[in-house]
Order: structure tokens, then sequence, then C-alpha cells
């Protein structure tokens, strides 16, 4: 079988040419045949722009259709996707596009409010999303392109754009198709290059363990520079003749419920947070009154009320989906448990980014409960341990998901790829007998923002150290999920100033401040708690963080 991604665009193109593709939720409608012309004419843009095969498109913005378009476009013709995260700050933002060797930049109206073209000197040109303007153009070439843009589209088809017309290149196994960055600024800038091969085998993945079929919808919600939702409610649905709807706003969990209720989704990708928040809010409250707990002690009774709370719940999410996968972060076993006791169909994958994304998965009916799966197809999990089912060890992954390597990065490449072709995750493990796998920690520290976003606390806590009297700190995620920052005063500097404590309290407030101004909304800083002494170190004077975790 022939193992091109492309193909299985072109194929699906084809096929679904009358069926819906792309909603913007509560907007405009994109049938497939509308999403190939305008992917075809993309093409004609980027090549007579002078935009080469293997040259650097960047998307950043909102997810929408448009944004599905310009992705596809710009793989199609053979350009490498550079998708960032429209949350990220602008300096980030300049910084990726910058680092990354982007020739043109696709941008979103809101993305574009903050940044300055003049940060990033290397682009030809900046094209708004929305309606595929140009917003600036440093290429005569691009320039003339535009304005004859819909003349040359119909030199090229004189008799309409038909299907028979639709036929994309043939990628390779190796060849590089994405360049996805796990975080922005310039001393974590990690570029993680994903081949083909990465996409092929996440989409071919999904077709072999999940049901969707053409004409099936899913509610897009996950920010689509993230591979968990840009291959999950995105890449896959579109090779399988699915309708994505995209919450074009941010997805709080009002218009997430709203989504569901007039969507009816076939299949539902989420975060931790979005079920625990619809349960914890929804559901849990009305099963802790006393009246409902003394009837939960009656057997009959027990199974009907769990029943109905089951067919409630199912409804919530829209009544139609067959499970939810939820990814990007441990699940809160008290969630768990309630969902496995009502028999409720969710099971919970794992994954990262430098696996485009997918490693561990298990169908919800055969699911074991405090997992995260067992090893997708096409990929093999070790545990790094002398005894891998009972004693915790690092999670090594290898297989066809895992990317080439970082971007301009060798020295980080190398300590995360060995030579034989494992990949350390960073995170910890053991792995039952019948392999299903159960993360016991992550070492890389990593900390999930409300819709999905990733969080480094060694970005948050690089900048926190340079402001005024900090000495040490680190950022921890609190039981509410909000995040907060731990400091050790530089007491003495502050004692030389004449201040005291209330002084040092006041001033930490200033910095929590001055440091939220320069982060994105999901990672902002809740709270400031001061430690009266330094923090325990290991022997190489990074701080033992575990010991910091459950910190009231």
């Amino acid at each position: 079988m022939e193992k091109s991604f492309l193909a299985f665009i072109e194929q699906s193109i084809k096929k679904n040419w009358d069926l819906d593709a792309l909603t913007d939720y509560k907007g405009a409608t994109l049938q497939y045949k509308d999403l190939a012309r305008k992917i075809e004419k993309l093409h004609i843009l980027l090549e007579e722009s002078g935009v080469r095969p293997g040259d650097k498109v960047a998307i950043c913005g909102r997810n929408s259709s448009h944004w599905g378009v310009a992705f596809l476009a710009t793989l199609t013709y053979g350009a490498i996707a550079v998708p960032i995260l429209h949350e990220f700050k602008a300096d980030t933002i300049h910084n990726i596009v910058n680092h990354s060797d982007a020739r043109l930049l696709f941008v979103g109206d809101m993305a574009w409010e903050s940044l300055n073209e003049a940060e990033m000197p290397l682009l030809e040109g900046i094209i708004l999303m929305t309606d595929f303007t140009l917003l600036v153009c440093r290429s005569k070439q691009l320039e003339y392109a535009r304005e004859h843009l819909n003349e040359m589209f119909g030199r090229k088809f004189p008799r309409n754009f038909r299907r028979e017309h639709v036929s994309y290149r043939r990628d390779t196994p190796e060849e590089l198709a994405i360049i996805n960055y796990t975080s922005g600024t310039t001393s974590f800038s990690k570029g993680v290059m994903l081949p083909y091969r990465s996409l092929w085998s996440n989409t071919q993945f999904a077709f072999e363990v999940l049901p969707l079929q053409a004409g099936n919808r899913v509610v897009s919600m996950l920010p689509m520079a993230h591979m968990y939702g840009l291959a999950f409610e995105f890449l896959y649905e579109i090779c399988c003749g699915c309708h994505v709807y995209f919450l074009t706003r941010m997805p709080s969990p009002k218009i997430i419920a709203q989504a569901f209720t007039d969507v009816k989704p076939h299949i539902v990708i989420a975060v931790p947070l979005i079920i625990e928040k619809i349960i914890k809010k929804g559901v849990l409250p009305k099963m802790e009154t006393l009246k409902m707990k003394m009837l939960m002690k009656l057997p009959i009774i027990n199974d009907k009320i769990n029943e109905a709370v089951r067919e409630q719940m199912v409804k919530g999410f829209g009544g139609q989906f067959y499970e939810i996968i939820v990814g990007g972060a441990a699940f809160n076993s008290e969630i768990e448990t309630f969902l496995k006791g009502l028999d409720f169909p969710y099971t919970v994958g794992y994954g990262m980014t430098e696996c485009g994304p997918i490693i561990s998965y298990e169908d919800w009916k055969s699911f074991r409960p405090g997992s995260c799966g067992k090893a997708a197809p096409r990929m093999e999990i070790r545990i790094d341990s002398p005894d891998p089912q009972y004693t915790v060890g690092e999670i090594l992954v290898r297989g066809d998901n895992v990317m080439l390597g970082y971007y301009k990065n060798p020295e980080s490449t190398a300590q995360a790829i060995d030579k034989d072709g494992w990949l350390h995750t960073g995170d910890l493990g053991v792995m039952d007998a019948e392999g299903n796998l159960f993360i016991k920690g992550r070492s890389k520290n990593m900390l999930l923002g409300p819709s999905g976003q990733n969080i480094y606390p060694e970005e948050i806590e690089e900048q926190l150290n340079n402001l005024p009297y900090v000495a040490e700190c680190i950022v921890i995620q609190q039981k509410d999920n909000k995040l907060a920052a731990l400091v050790y005063p530089d007491f003495e500097a502050a004692y030389a100033q004449g201040m005291n404590e209330a002084d040092i309290e006041k001033q930490m407030e200033e910095n929590r401040l001055m440091l939220n101004a320069a982060l994105p909304s999901y990672s902002q800083i809740a709270a400031v708690k001061i430690y009266p002494e330094e923090f325990e170190k290991t022997p190489k004077k990074s701080i033992k963080r575990f010991l910091y975790q459950d910190v009231k």
C-alpha cells in the first residue's frame, strides 16, 4: 500500500467533493470542492511569488476554516508548514518566524494586532487568513501574483475547476512536513521536525482504531498549532471526509457545551481540564446532595441513578459520540473512578509533539483505568528500568511516529534520540504484563493550560528570576489548576535597602503583575508564595521540584 499522507488528502477531496468539510462555528461552511479550489489558488500564489518546495511557511491564528486551507495548501504544494500558537506573545512569534526561516506568514486578524513586521525581516509577505489579502509585501512577484490571482486561476482552469484537476504530489517518508515549536523563547526554542511518515502513521493509526466515516461531525476545540488537535481534530477527519466545526472563539465550558448540543459530534478529543470542568460543575454537585447519597446506597436504585447520570452526561456531549479521548496531561483519579463507575465511554491516550503526537492508546471498551493504553501501531515502548512492571523508569519510544530531530539544534536532538533510535521522553512510568502504560511523573515538568496549551515552568521562572529581589523560584500548578510562583527572596539585598517583610511582599506582588504582562493569558501567575529559606537542591544544583508540588 502507498504510504503517502498527501494521497489520503487527495483521495478524500475527490471522493467527498460535494460534502461539507469545514465550518467556522456559527459562520460559513466550505465543502470539499471549495477547499480544493482555495488550495489550488494558494498553490498558484505560492508558485508565482517564487516560493519553492522545501521553503518554510508559518501559520499563526485562531482555529478557522482558512487556517486549515493555508495549512493543507502549504503541504500539498511542497512547502514546510510552521504552525505557531496564536496565544504566544508577539516577541515569541517573531522569534519562531525568524528561527524557522519562514518566507511567508499566514496570520489571523487578532494575532496580527500585536505583531511588528519590522521584527521579522526575512519574511517576503504577510497574508491575512480571513480573506488572504496582503498585509505586508516585500516582493514584487508576490504583489503581482495576489493582484492577478483570479485571472491566473481562470486561465489555468478555463472550463471550471473540477475534481479530476485535483492532483497532489507524493510525499516521501523521511521528507520534512512540519516544524512545530514546543516553546517559543530564544533560550528554549525547540522546533520539532516531523516527517511525512509521522503524519501518515498517526493518520493511519486513527483509521485503524477510530470509527469515523464520511459525513460524520467533529468539534475542533484544541489549538491546531499543537499536534494533538491538528492530528486528531483536523487531519484525520479531512482524510475521512468528515465535517469539522471550528470554535473560533476561546473555548469556554459554556461555548463548548453549546457546540456539543448543536453539532452532536461523533467523537470528542479533549484535555482533562475540559472534561473535569464539565463534570465538576454540572454533574458532581447533584450527586453530592444528602438525598442522592442515601439513594445511591440502595442497590437497584443506585443502578437506575447511574444509568440516568450516564445518559445525561452522554447527552451533554451531544449524544452521538463513540468515545471521548482524553490526552495531554494526567487525568484526575477521582473523576476517572466516577466515569468508570458509570461505564462512560472514555479513554486516555499518551503522546508528545515529538511523535506527532501518538505514543499509546486503547479503545474505551478494553481500556485499563489509570493507564494511558498500549503502544500505538508502528510504535514500541520500553521502560528504562531493571523491573519495568514495578520499578519506575524513563519512558523510551521508537517507531514511525518519531521526529527527525530539533531544527538547527543537533545537541538537543542527540540528547533526545539515542544511537538505537529510542526517543527519551523525559516522562517516567511503568508497564504491566499486558503492555498497559502507567505514567508516574513528568520529569520534563511540562504543565497543561486550560485549553491544552503547553506551559513550560522553566521559561516563566527564567523571567521571574530576573525581577527585583528574587533569589530563586519555581512555578507549580495548584489543585485548582492555577499557577503559583514559590519565591525565595533575596532578603539580604532587600534588608540592605531598608525594606521590611511587608515591603518584600508588596515587591513580589509588583513582580507578579510585571511578569503577567509579558505572559500569555493561559500561563499567568495567580499567586506568589514567599519561601523563608532556599529550596532543596540536587547535586547538580537544580531544585527538587517534586518536594514542592503539593504546596497549599
